[in-house]
Parts: structure tokens; C-alpha cells; sequence
């Protein structure tokens, strides 16, 4: 890039004439203009390289969709065509240019006033980097672009910052990818050994019903041979060598007695395996559901970004997170950048608290204030601060989720099912004691 995207270009001579009169004061100079009124720089004051990043990051596809139709129609346009409409349409049509002025104003006041205080551009810089740390980025982006203190050093330092978050979300979506596949290998792996599992349970119940019909008959034989041992005990006693007969007779009892307790230790073993068969196939089964509700929230994700990348299409997953503060407590820092780039994404904030590794277990209750859902992964957080966090959810009556794993897919699988089954919130869900845990 030789030129810094904000500052205006030289103009041709063969530029027609309105062309020349919207773009003509350069962008240096309104800023200076702006800053020595005590004036915000509006969006049609921005040199108009600014206008497609602006406009992509600080406004959400569905805000902008709204937006444009006061002024285009935009039937029959995907999000990426309003996208372009809206950053040509803006460096010439002014009344488009004040309108996106103002959503963006009302979408991002709160950043905008808190920039507001910073008297001078290094400290313009030290709230960027904060924010940009904390992934608050779109309301950041625009507070300093309009900041009457903003330099054009700075802004060319936010949008080099801005144009690098873009490669590093393209990174995520790979990532994500690698873990789908991985998922689904490890799906398919259960299945057939859930299949395997059930093909044995139902030899072995086949085999048990063999050995209880074996059983029946040898008890059978049982008693048959007992009446006839006492009929010929019986006829022995009165008969000349009756004792030797009767004996004889008694060891044919006791053999048969005997192989009957060896087929009912046989029976018993072969139930208590089935048994212990029937266990582990519920627990695959349960497992495979799991990481099948998962593929799919990861499936729909991926979808969704391949057919509108900058676009958060409604979904179970948006509604669960739009408008919403997420603290996640715990994780791994590999999949917690994708994981604050999800809920971003879905118009939702994102704030992590490692469970105590480098920020202290003392600020958990501080970090979950104001909090509209708390979630954690119980493979990675420890046992003292997943105790904590419960206890001061039910005191807070925060709703909480306890995911199965650290993984991006568990996360979006846990949110896309709160439509059907809320998490647990207040003391009445039948938690861990509040004094005791």
C-alpha cells in the first residue's frame, strides 16, 4: 500500500465534476477542520477507502439490509451486493452518508462516550489496544475514526489493526474445519462400535435365553429324577440289595444337581456381562448423541459463513447469543479466540475469565456482574472454581452452562439447545449448596 487508505488520492483531470466535489476535501483536512471545532468526524467526512471497512465491521449485515432499503431496493440483492451499494452509494449521496452516521452513533454510543474522554491521541491509542485485547472491536473502530483527537498516524495504525483481523478470522474458519473433520471421524468411530455393542448384546442375549431354557430343563430333570430316586429308594428299602441301588441312583442325583449349578453360574455370568454390555452401550450412545448435536451446530455454522461470511443469519445459535454478555471461565486460549469471534459474530459480548491461572480466582465474582449467561468446560477448569462459579451464579441468579468440552463445536452445540431445555438460574434449579457447593 503506498498510500495510507484514509488520505485522499490524487485526483484525475478526466474525474467528473461531482466526483471531484464529493471527494475533493481530503480527509487530512476535514479531520483538522473537525478537530479545531471540537466536531466528531461524520462518515461522508472520511476519505472514501475508509467507507468498505467501516461499514463491514461497525454494522451488522441485517442492520445495513434495514438501512439500504430506505434508500435502494434491495430485493433480490445478497448481503454481499448491499455491502457494495452501501460503500459506493455513500462518498456521493450525503443524505445515505448521515444516516449511516447516525446507526452507527446509536450502535455504538457507549464505546463512542467512553473515547470521548481522551484528551489527546496517545490515549486514543491506549483505549484502542485495550479494546482491541478485550475483542471489542467494531464500536472501538468507529469512536476512534471519528474522535476529533484521532491523528492520521492513528487511524492508519486501527485500520492496518482492523485489515489483520480479517486474515485471523480466515485462520479461525480453517481451525474450525480441522476440528469438523476431526469430529466426524471420531463420530463415525462410535458408531460402528456402537453397532459392534449391540450386535454383541444381542448374542449374549440370545446365548442367556439358551442357558435359562437350559436351566429350566435341568431343573426339570431335576425333579423328575428326585420322584423316581425316592419311587425306587422306596421299593430298594423293602427289595434284597436295595442299598447298593439306591446309591447308585443318589450319584445320578448328585451329578445332575451338580451340572445344574454350573449352568446357573453360567446363567448368572452371562447377565452380569450383559448387564455391564447394556451400561457401556448407553454411554456410547449418549456420547455419539453429544458429539452429534455438536457436528451439527458446527455444520450449520460453517454453513452459514460460506454462504455469507460477514453475515449472522438468524439462527437458534444467533438467538441464544444477540444481545447477550457471555463470560466463559476457563477454556483453552486455542479455541477461545474462535470461540469470542462466534459470539461476536452473532451480535453477542464476550468476556473470559482463565479460572484462575493468570487472573486471580478472587475477581471470579466481579467478572461474572451483569453477566447474562456464564458458561465453563468442565475437562477444563479446575474442581475449587467450577464450585465457586456455581455458587455465585445461583447466588446471582445468573444462568450457567456446563459444557462437555473446551472444544468451539460444544460451545455452539450448548447454546443452539438453551431453545428447548434454559440452563439452570437461581436457587430453585436444585443446585450445589451456596455455603457448601
Amino acid at each position: 500500500m503506498q498510500t495510507p487508505p484514509f488520505r485522499a488520492a490524487p485526483l484525475p483531470l478526466a474525474m467528473p465534476w461531482n466526483t471531484q466535489r464529493a471527494i475533493a476535501p481530503g480527509a487530512a483536512g476535514i479531520a483538522d477542520a473537525a478537530a479545531a471545532s471540537g466536531q466528531r468526524l461524520r462518515l461522508g467526512e472520511m476519505d472514501p477507502h475508509l467507507h468498505c471497512s467501516v461499514i463491514g465491521t461497525c454494522l451488522s449485515t441485517i442492520e445495513l439490509r434495514k438501512l439500504m432499503a430506505r434508500f435502494i431496493d434491495v430485493g433480490g440483492l445478497d448481503d454481499l451486493e448491499v455491502h457494495h451499494e452501501a460503500v459506493r452509494l455513500t462518498a456521493h449521496d450525503p443524505a445515505l452518508a448521515r444516516a449511516l452516521s447516525k446507526a452507527l452513533d446509536r450502535r455504538h454510543e457507549a464505546s463512542v462516550q467512553r473515547f470521548a474522554r481522551a484528551g489527546d491521541d496517545a490515549a486514543l491509542a491506549g483505549l484502542w489496544q485495550q479494546s482491541l485485547k478485550a475483542g471489542e472491536v467494531p464500536g472501538a473502530y468507529w469512536a476512534v475514526l471519528t474522535h476529533r483527537r484521532s491523528t492520521p498516524a492513528l487511524r492508519q495504525q486501527v485500520f492496518g489493526d482492523v485489515h489483520m483481523l480479517s486474515h485471523l478470522v480466515g485462520a479461525a474458519n480453517r481451525a474450525d474445519i480441522r476440528r469438523l473433520v476431526a469430529l466426524e471421524q471420531e463420530n463415525r468411530a462410535l458408531h460402528e462400535r456402537a453397532e459392534g455393542q449391540q450386535q454383541r448384546l444381542t448374542e449374549l442375549a440370545g446365548e442367556r435365553e439358551r442357558c435359562h431354557a437350559e436351566r429350566d430343563e435341568l431343573r426339570a430333570r431335576v425333579v423328575e429324577l428326585e420322584r423316581a430316586a425316592r419311587s425306587v429308594a422306596d421299593r430298594a428299602d423293602s427289595a434284597p440289595g436295595g442299598p447298593s441301588a439306591s446309591q447308585a441312583v443318589a450319584h445320578a442325583v448328585a451329578v445332575q444337581t451338580e451340572r445344574r449349578a454350573a449352568a446357573e453360574a453360567r446363567a448368572d455370568a452371562l447377565h452380569q456381562d450383559l448387564s455391564r454390555l447394556q451400561q457401556e452401550f448407553e454411554r456410547l450412545r449418549t456420547h455419539a448423541g453429544e458429539l452429534g448435536r455438536e457436528l451439527a451446530a458446527a455444520e450449520a455454522e460453517l454453513h452459514g459463513r460460506t454462504v455469507a461470511p460477514d453475515a449472522a443469519a438468524p439462527s437458534a445459535l444467533h438467538d441464544g447469543l444477540a444481545d447477550r454478555r457471555i463470560v466463559y471461565v476457563g477454556g483453552r486460549p486455542s479455541s477461545g479466540a474462535a470461540i469470542r469471534d462466534l459470539v461476536l459474530r452473532h451480535g453477542g459480548e464476550y468476556r473470559r475469565h482463565d479460572g484462575g491461572l493468570e487472573d486471580r480466582k478472587g475477581l471470579l465474582a466481579a467478572a461474572l456482574a451483569g453477566a447474562d449467561l456464564v458458561v465453563f468446560p468442565v475437562d477444563c477448569v479446575d474442581h475449587d472454581s467450577a464450585l465457586a462459579l456455581k455458587r455465585i451464579c445461583l447466588r446471582q441468579g445468573t444462568p450457567f452452562l456446563a459444557l462437555r468440552s473446551a472444544s468451539v463445536a460444544s460451545f455452539a452445540a450448548a447454546i443452539t439447545s438453551m431453545r428447548g431445555a434454559p440452563p439452570p438460574r437461581g436457587p430453585s434449579c436444585g443446585g450445589p449448596c451456596l455455603r457448601h457447593g
